[in-house]
């Protein structure tokens, strides 16, 4: 029973990790799609960002807007080279993911104006 109680409690960050994840965030939002003036944070292709101090590795699983994006090379590139240069993290791990599909309504709402969905 004891085991159930701990995966039911939410995951609290340590002030470490907190500030590692918020640094993730602020460097994908300089990552863009060359096709579209809008970052990768914004647009909701990045679905999960956890640093786990255990092991010291940055997990990100991202997306693309479509599995047969033309700029996918080079957008991967441009996110694994921002996250290995945080400090802290000495692994990252980048997971290109197309589950659940992307669609706009993953978007901010500031994304969305900037494209005209508003």
């Amino acid at each position: 029973m004891e085991n159930k109680e701990k995966k039911d409690m939410p995951m609290v960050q340590t002030d470490q990790e907190l500030e590692i994840t918020q640094k993730a965030v602020e460097l994908l939002k300089t990552v863009f799609d060359p096709e579209i003036p809008v970052n990768v944070y914004d647009l909701g292709l990045i679905y999960r960002i956890e640093y786990t101090a255990e092991d010291k590795t940055l997990h990100v699983d991202m997306t693309l807007t479509a599995p047969s994006c033309p700029a996918a090379d080079f957008i991967l590139e441009d996110v694994r080279q921002k996250l290995v240069s945080i400090e802290g993290p000495e692994k990252v791990d980048l997971r290109l993911v197309f589950e659940p599909e992307w669609n706009n309504d993953m978007m901010t709402e500031e994304a969305k104006l900037e494209l005209g969905f508003l």
